[in-house]
């Protein structure tokens, strides 16, 4: 009985803080240009490794190899293994990566 109230306990924090796919949100990390024209990735996000950009906005080019903070909404990526996301905006950090 125990074990049951606490396994509900966590499943019902995990689903509160999950985020919705269209829900925006944001994530800082280094910007890199992706495998194809427009696309770039976030590297070194904490807690997720990398965020797929698959057509991220013109503007990102001039901030490769910068961190950067992105804010936008879920989108299914070519790799279901990757998250990925649609990009609304982006905020510069710091022209060099940690």
């Amino acid at each position: 009985m125990h074990l049951r109230i606490i396994l509900v306990g966590i499943a019902t924090v995990c689903i509160s803080h999950a985020v919705r796919a269209d829900e925006p949100h944001s994530m800082r990390g280094c910007l890199a240009r992706g495998a194809t024209d427009g696309s770039y990735v976030l590297n070194d996000v904490e807690g997720v490794g990398s965020v797929a950009i698959p057509d991220g906005p013109a503007a990102l080019d001039a901030h490769v190899g910068h961190q950067v903070e992105i804010t936008g909404t879920s989108i299914d990526g070519a790799d279901k293994e990757q998250h990925a996301m649609q990009v609304t905006s982006m905020k510069h950090l710091a022209a060099s990566c940690p």
